[in-house]
């Protein structure tokens, strides 16, 4: 029936042209299928017999006000971290089931619980609920963060420890850090002697993806323009993911064909932009033949095709590993930096205390902080916890997926 109003839609478009039916007729048609495609849709993912597992679910608290298709998706506003610490604090218990559309979801709110899910049965615990938008943009997914529990996620989570974010490794970008940070201060001081506002919040973003383009592609991310475009991508895989997904309320229903080219045609497009970049680096990378050493700085890029043969990657693995260093490098950064000074800015007293604390340990003649100063100012470390402690860059965990449910 889906198929069926697909190709209505289809053909009423094409038919407009020979009977001279206007654009207005023409899109009104199109809400009115669109909508009927939705509402038996939902009607089919709905109705379901009830199972064991949804018997056991019923036994956990659950706030009232449950509606019908939607169920408590209305109680979660904009902020959706707040919601549910305000539903934990109404309700008092550490546990609450909510049903998000079709998907009986568990929130847990309290150390000891989280602990208990996600330290002492970790292995039920271990993998992420399906999704189409993470399956395209992330190869299958085959990266870090959505891929299934199991021996792929064991070795690709090795080799990155090992291979790509080792002390060892860190360290190898120190130059690099040190270039990007005097980048940043020329800017701010430009934008100070022409007495206009600095925006913040593009910079240290800009910052935060330059660190990661340089460690992914090398030295010459900016001659190419690579920068801008790894940018343009990470937001748009950001966009995509912690925006509306039917698939997180409606799972089977987003499964279906005629649902999914309506919904996922961005996925697609992105995925496309995101492949065109990274085989034009990696055939660049693989035609200068380029060897790795692991004492030298050498990038990602040819780190993983380095160690391909070793941990039998395919080109698709390691595209997604790529992917998922963007992801979790850029905003998590520069969010933690930018509430840093706002909090800062409003504490001048302790905004005070910082800078003098800065100034004593820089020797004088020396404009730049170095890392090994940094280690020296415990003020500095405490303002960087406290900062963590009251604005995490990732409020809440991403979902898991029971493996018995």
């Amino acid at each position: 029936m889906l198929e069926m109003l697909v190709a209505l839609l289809t053909d009423g478009i094409n038919y407009q042209k020979h009977v001279g039916i206007t654009v207005s007729h023409t899109l009104l048609l199109t809400k009115i299928l669109c909508t009927l495609m939705l509402l038996v849709a939902i009607g089919r993912c709905v109705t379901k017999s009830a199972t064991r597992a949804s018997k056991l679910l019923d036994k956990l608290p659950s706030p009232p006000g449950r509606l019908p298709v939607i169920g408590h998706a209305h109680l979660i506003g904009s902020l959706p971290h707040i919601s549910l610490r305000d539903l934990a604090t109404k309700h008092g218990s550490n546990l609450i089931l909510l049903h998000l559309g079709a998907v009986p979801t568990l929130i847990v709110s309290s150390s000891r619980a989280a602990q208990a899910i996600l330290r002492t049965h970790d292995h039920i615990f271990a993998s992420r609920p399906y999704s189409v938008v993470c399956d395209i943009l992330f190869y299958g997914p085959s990266d870090i963060g959505f891929t299934p529990y199991g021996e792929y996620w064991r070795q690709v989570r090795k080799m990155v420890t090992m291979h790509l974010l080792s002390t060892k490794k860190v360290r190898s970008y120190r130059l690099a850090r040190q270039r990007e940070v005097q980048l940043v201060m020329a800017r701010i001081a430009d934008v100070a002697m022409a007495h206009t506002a600095v925006d913040l919040s593009e910079l240290l973003n800009y910052f935060s993806n330059d660190m990661i383009c340089h460690a992914v592609c090398g030295k010459l991310f900016r001659q190419e323009g690579y920068n801008i475009l790894f940018r343009q991508l990470t937001e748009a895989n950001s966009v995509l993911m912690s925006g509306f997904n039917l698939e997180s309320y409606f799972p089977r229903m987003a499964r279906m064909a005629a649902i999914g080219r309506l919904f996922y045609a961005k996925a697609h497009h992105i995925n496309n932009r995101w492949n065109q970049l990274l085989d034009k680096l990696i055939d660049d990378r693989t035609s200068s033949n380029t060897s790795y050493n692991g004492d030298e700085e050498s990038d990602f890029i040819g780190t993983l095709l380095s160690l391909k043969h070793e941990y039998n990657f395919t080109i698709d693995n390691i595209k997604a590993i790529l992917v998922d260093m963007f992801g979790a490098g850029t905003d998590t950064s520069s969010i933690v930096m930018e509430y840093a000074m706002v909090e800062l800015m409003q504490k001048p007293q302790l905004m005070a205390k910082l800078q003098t604390e800065v100034r004593s340990m820089v020797p004088k003649g020396e404009e730049m902080v170095s890392e090994e100063h940094v280690g020296r100012m415990p003020f500095l470390e405490a303002v960087v916890k406290e900062t963590l402690r009251l604005h995490p860059a990732a409020p809440s965990s991403a979902p898991s997926l029971h493996g018995g449910l």
